[in-house]
C-alpha cells in the first residue's frame, strides 16, 4: 500500500500515544452517504460513513454480539423495568475537544425523535432520556422494552454546543432539499476526523489521535480517502489498477478475475439485507398505470401474480452470477422471526400467475412504471430489468425509471411511486424494526418507510405491543402471527437476500461484517 504522511489537525488530534505509521486506506463504492446529519437519513452507506466519525452508545462487532462504545454497560433498572440505566464512558472528547458527557445523550435523543429524523422509528417506545450524573442516563420506555439496546447501535450522539452553535440543533430536511452545517461538517467522538468533503466526490478523513480506543483498537490507517464510484466497470478498473485499496461493492460478475490478480483478494460472506420490491395498494387509483379509476395492486390476486411471475433462481444465476439467495420473506435469515417455511414461499409459476391476472379481470395485463435505484444495492438496475421481462411474461408492460439512491428514496418516502425497489437490512436482529419501519401504517413517527398504503388498526396494535412485550414466547408468537399476514397479503415481493463481497488489496486486514457496514478502526494495514 502506497505511504502517505497524514496531515494532523492542529491541536484536535494531540498524540495521547505512541506515533503509528503513516497509511492511507483507498476506500471506494457505488454510492455516497447521503448526507453527514447523524439522524436524518437511516441508510446504510450513509451509516457507514459516519461511524467513521460519529459513535453511538453500543455498536455491534462482525459477529452480530454487542460491544461498549459511548456507554461501558447497560442494564434495566433494578427497581423499575420501565427504566434502563447507561453508564457513559468518561473522557472522551469531540473532536473539537469539548467534553462528552449525559448532556449530550439526552441532547441526542431528543433530536432523534424529531419530525425529520428517520431514526424516530427506532427509539418510538422511549418517552424520556435523563442525566442522572455527568456520565450516567435513564431512559425510560413506555412500558418494559426487552430489546432497547438493539435498536441503539446506529443512533450517534452529538455535542449538544456543537450543534447549537451552529444552528443545527434541528435535523435537516433531507426530502425537502435542504442543507444545513451538519450536512457536510462532523463533530462527532469517532476514531477519524472529517478532513474535506465533496459530496458524490470524496471524503478525506483522518485518524484522530486524541480517540479514545487509541489503544484498545488497530487504528492503524491513519487517513481515509472515500470515493464513490457509480460505473461498476469503473470501480473494477480503479482496483486493478492499484488506485484503491479496498472495494466495498465489488461487482459479481468480476469476481474471478479481480481474485486472479496477485496481491488482490475477494472476501465474501451473507448479507442482513433482503431485496425486494413494494406496491402501492392502498390508494384508489394510480398515476403509473394505464388502468383509468381503479388500482390493480390494490387486488392481492395481481400482487401475488407479480410475485409468482419472478423467476428468482434466473435473476440468481444469470443477472447475480450465484452471488443471492431467492427469498421468500423480507426478513433476513439472521433476525427473529425469520423461518425457513415462509422464506421457501416464493415460486415460479407463469400459467399460475396469468391465471390470477384473469381471475382478477387483467387477461389482457396493464402498463405501470417501475422506480429502481442504480448505485445501491448489488446489481439493483440489473435485477430491475429482468423483472421487466419476467413481468411482461404475464402481460404486465413495465417502463423501467431507474436513478441514483439520492432521487429514489425520497420517492418512497413521500408516497410518490406506485411500484419500486428496496432494500432492508436489520441491525436489530429482531422482526420488530421490520414491521416498524415497513407494515405498520404510515404515521408521524411510525411506518415512514411503508410505501405499500397498507394500514391495518388490528395488526399496528399488535406491532406496537411488540416493544414492551417481556413474555418472550408470547413476543414471538406474535411476530409469526404478523408475518403470516404480511405474507398471505403480499404487502411486498421478495427476491433475493444478498451475498457481500468485499474486495481488497491483500495488505489490508479485516472480516467482512454482515451489516455491510465496516469499521476502519479495526483494520490492519501489513
Amino acid at each position: 500500500m502506497k505511504r502517505t504522511t497524514a496531515t494532523l489537525i492542529g491541536a484536535l488530534l494531540i498524540t495521547t500515544a505512541a506515533p503509528l505509521s503513516a497509511e492511507t486506506l483507498r476506500w471506494a463504492r457505488s454510492g455516497d452517504a447521503l448526507t453527514l446529519d447523524p439522524h436524518s437519513q437511516n441508510e446504510g452507506p450513509t451509516h457507514t460513513i459516519r461511524h467513521q466519525m460519529y459513535e453511538p452508545l453500543i455498536i455491534r462487532d462482525v459477529t452480530g454480539a454487542f460491544e461498549p462504545a459511548l456507554a461501558t454497560d447497560w442494564a434495566p433498572k433494578a427497581d423499575d423495568p420501565n427504566v434502563w440505566v447507561f453508564n457513559l464512558r468518561q473522557g472522551v472528547k469531540f473532536h473539537d475537544g469539548a467534553d462528552f458527557t449525559a448532556e449530550d445523550v439526552v441532547f441526542s435523543f431528543e433530536r432523534a425523535k424529531q419530525p425529520n429524523s428517520d431514526m424516530k422509528e427506532l427509539i418510538g417506545s422511549i418517552t424520556e432520556v435523563r442525566a442522572v450524573g455527568e456520565h450516567t442516563v435513564e431512559i425510560v420506555t413506555d412500558g418494559p422494552n426487552p430489546i432497547l439496546p438493539s435498536n441503539l447501535t446506529n443512533l450517534f450522539m452529538m455535542d449538544k454546543g456543537w450543534t447549537e452553535a451552529n444552528n443545527t440543533v434541528d435535523v435537516q430536511d433531507f426530502e425537502g432539499g435542504e442543507i444545513t452545517f451538519a450536512t457536510t461538517n462532523a463533530n462527532g467522538t469517532g476514531p477519524y476526523v472529517l478532513t474535506s468533503r465533496e459530496p458524490d466526490v470524496k471524503t478525506v478523513m483522518t485518524r484522530n489521535d486524541a480517540y479514545w480506543g487509541i489503544d484498545q483498537f488497530p487504528l492503524e490507517v491513519t487517513e481515509i480517502v472515500y470515493t464513490p464510484i457509480q460505473n461498476a466497470a469503473t470501480r473494477v478498473a480503479a482496483m486493478l489498477s492499484g488506485e484503491i485499496d479496498f472495494l466495498q461493492d465489488m461487482p459479481v460478475q468480476d469476481l474471478e478475475r479481480v481474485n486472479a490478480v496477485d496481491g488482490l483478494v475477494v472476501k465474501q460472506a451473507p448479507q442482513n439485507r433482503v431485496i425486494f420490491f413494494g406496491m402501492n395498494q392502498g390508494a384508489d387509483d394510480i398515476e403509473a398505470d394505464n388502468i383509468d379509476g381503479k388500482n390493480p395492486l390494490a387486488d392481492v390476486r395481481v400482487r401475488k401474480a407479480m410475485s409468482m411471475a419472478i423467476n428468482r433462481d434466473a435473476i440468481k444465476q444469470v443477472v447475480m452470477r450465484g452471488q443471492s439467495e431467492p427469498a421468500g420473506m423480507i426478513a433476513p435469515p439472521f433476525v427473529n422471526g425469520w423461518t425457513a417455511e415462509m422464506d421457501a414461499e416464493s415460486s415460479t409459476d407463469v400459467e399460475g400467475a396469468k391465471a390470477l391476472m384473469t381471475e382478477a379481470g387483467y387477461a389482457d395485463g396493464f402498463s405501470l412504471r417501475l422506480d429502481c435505484p442504480n448505485d445501491r444495492y448489488v446489481n439493483d438496475e440489473g435485477i430491475c430489468q429482468a423483472t421487466v421481462g419476467m413481468l411482461g411474461q404475464i402481460g404486465i408492460t413495465v417502463n423501467l425509471d431507474a436513478k441514483p439512491k439520492a432521487q429514489h428514496f425520497p420517492l418512497i418516502t413521500e408516497g410518490k411511486t406506485d411500484f419500486y425497489m428496496l432494500g432492508w437490512g436489520v441491525p436489530t436482529y429482531d422482526s420488530e424494526y421490520i414491521f416498524n419501519f415497513l407494515v405498520h401504517g404510515r404515521e408521524a413517527e411510525v411506518g415512514t418507510w411503508n410505501g405499500t398504503g397498507f394500514d391495518n388498526d388490528a395488526l399496528d396494535a399488535k406491532i406496537e405491543s411488540l416493544a414492551s412485550n417481556t413474555d418472550l414466547d408470547a413476543r414471538n408468537a406474535d411476530i409469526a402471527d404478523i408475518w403470516r399476514v404480511v405474507q398471505d397479503e403480499a404487502l411486498y415481493i421478495p427476491v433475493h437476500h444478498q451475498v457481500l463481497n468485499w474486495g481488497m488489496s491483500e495488505k489490508v486486514g479485516l472480516e467482512v461484517d454482515p451489516e455491510d457496514q465496516p469499521k476502519v478502526k479495526y483494520f490492519t494495514i501489513k
